[in-house]
C-alpha cells in the first residue's frame, strides 16, 4: 500500500503545553482506529515545542524555527492506505486541538534503521 506522511500542526500555547487527558487518550487509540478503517500507522512521534528547534540554512545555524507561524509542527505519523482519498479519511480521525493535518505522498527514498 502506498504511504503518507501525516503532518500535525497545532497553534502552541506555552502556558499550557500538554494535552488535554483526552485527547491524549485519543492519540492513544488512532492506530486501532486507523486499523478499523483498513490503514495503518507505520510510525510516529509527537515533537517538542518549537522554540527547541534548531534551524540550518547553507552555514547559518539559529535557535528556534527558521520561520515564524501560527501554528507549528507539532507531530508526524506515517500511514499506509489504499490511495489519497483513503489517507485523508484517516487523517481525519487524526485528535487535533488548535489546528489541522496537512497529508503528503511519500516518494521514493527511504531510509530505515536496522534494529
Amino acid at each position: 500500500m502506498p504511504q503518507y506522511a501525516v503532518l500535525i500542526f497545532e497553534r502552541e500555547n506555552r502556558e499550557n503545553a500538554e494535552l488535554p487527558p483526552a485527547v491524549l487518550r485519543a492519540h492513544e487509540q488512532l492506530p486501532e482506529r486507523i486499523a478499523e478503517q483498513g490503514g495503518r500507522i507505520v510510525a510516529g512521534m509527537a515533537l517538542e515545542a518549537s522554540d527547541t528547534a534548531t534551524a540550518l540554512r547553507d552555514d547559518v545555524i539559529t535557535d528556534g524555527p527558521f520561520i515564524e507561524t501560527k501554528e507549528a509542527l507539532a507531530g508526524v505519523f506515517v500511514i499506509e492506505a489504499r490511495d489519497l482519498d483513503h489517507a485523508l479519511a484517516l487523517a481525519r480521525l487524526t485528535p487535533v486541538v488548535n489546528g489541522g493535518v496537512e497529508v503528503r505522498p511519500l516518494a521514493g527514498l527511504q531510509i530505515m534503521e536496522d534494529n
